[in-house]
């Protein structure tokens, strides 16, 4: 049923993917202010983190079947409120609930992922989670900006919502059997689990932060190129097919039998490599001018997000126990929300162009990696 789980981070993921074309114009549909359709867009990230933390507490005392079960549901019945919104401030309100409740999903899922499996293939099983991430980033933007242009931006929310809740049904005949609800208080520590723990684990930090900085540089990426590919006088496609030639490079090494590497080498190392490389990308990114040069620049960038992405969910993997896996899961997701919102509100309060973005996040990313490994991670407690 493992493969059942990856489909559900697939379509979680597709939820959040197909909402990046169409949430700007449904807002300004309904008479939005750019104030409140930027309010509207950032919305979601903000009651999803709170979503992710829920979900992580939530799923070491119910267990990941419940969860799961809830937040497929629940994200339904959310994403069908979209065709009762009447302004931009009920739309607000319908996109809190909508982020909420869509957190509660990926710690649960990833939680189940990492309890369930052998801890031997743990960088091959993280690989295969990115590639269902990659994917959702390829196909859901296009099916989205598709569907809108042939009907209309709540008729794309109806459809996922119609898959959640077809996903909600499957959870309930096919994983309830696998993850009974009795296991869960077997699985519970004897002792209380103190979540300043997270904090004074250096493995943990730095998972943690891998997720912020890797989110990090996905915001700046996101508002940047097309920037950048505006001012070398190309239209938004070509900034499509770059983003697209970023994530099918990522998907091909989380596939190939390359992916073992990240089990026979230490996460760490293959973090700081995926960082670095991301890091250079993003410097070469601002100092190119051709077009061909710019597809092989995001090639090279997603080569470091194949390497970062499944590291960091290793590091977590091996750096936690299972009865607080779920919380561990939850924090990271948050990290992953907080890093998309501050990456690009940062370089937009800062008035960066294209490239002083590109310039000031692979500096980051660089110095970052330097010193995730000048510390040795703590043990595992």
């Amino acid at each position: 049923m493992r493969v059942f789980v990856y489909f559900i981070i697939f379509i979680s993921f597709f939820d959040l993917f197909t909402q990046l074309p169409i949430m700007t114009p449904l807002a300004t549909s309904l008479g939005a202010t750019p104030f409140l359709t930027g309010l509207a867009v950032g919305m979601y990230s903000f009651s999803n983190t709170i979503g992710n933390v829920a979900s992580g507490f939530l799923t070491d005392k119910r267990g990941p079947f419940v969860i799961l079960l809830s937040g497929l549901f629940l994200t339904s019945g959310s994403l069908f409120l979209y065709s009762l919104s009447t302004s931009a401030w009920v739309l607000l309100a319908v996109r809190f609930i909508h982020g909420f409740t869509a957190g509660l999903i990926v710690p649960a899922a990833f939680t189940y992922l990492a309890n369930s499996g052998n801890q031997e293939k743990k960088g091959q099983g993280s690989a295969l989670t990115g590639a269902c991430v990659g994917l959702a980033a390829i196909i859901g933007p296009a099916f989205s900006g598709i569907m809108a242009s042939r009907t209309s931006e709540v008729s794309v929310l109806m459809v996922v919502a119609v898959l959640m809740f077809l996903f909600g049904v499957l959870v309930l005949l096919l994983l309830r059997s696998k993850y009974p609800i009795n296991q869960v208080a077997k699985q519970q520590p004897k002792e209380s689990v103190f979540i300043r723990g997270f904090f004074q684990n250096s493995s943990i930090i730095k998972a943690f932060l891998g997720a912020f900085f890797l989110m990090f540089a996905q915001g700046v990426l996101a508002y940047m190129l097309p920037l950048k590919v505006g001012e070398l006088g190309f239209d938004t496609k070509t900034s499509g097919l770059l983003l697209s030639t970023f994530g099918i490079v990522a998907i091909v090494i989380f596939l190939l039998p390359i992916n073992r590497i990240f089990d026979q080498i230490s996460p760490l190392k293959t973090l700081t490599f995926g960082m670095s490389i991301m890091g250079v990308s993003l410097l070469l990114l601002s100092a190119v001018e051709q077009i061909t040069v710019l597809y092989l620049t995001m090639g090279l960038y997603g080569v470091g997000f194949a390497f970062l992405f499944p590291s960091i969910n290793s590091l977590l993997i091996e750096s936690t126990e299972k009865g607080h896996r779920g919380k561990a899961y939850g924090y990271f997701y948050a990290f992953f929300s907080f890093g998309v919102v501050i990456g690009s509100s940062l370089t937009g309060l800062l008035e960066l162009t294209a490239n002083g973005g590109f310039i000031l996040t692979g500096i980051i990313l660089l110095v970052s990696a330097v010193l995730f490994l000048k510390r040795k991670p703590a043990p595992k407690k």
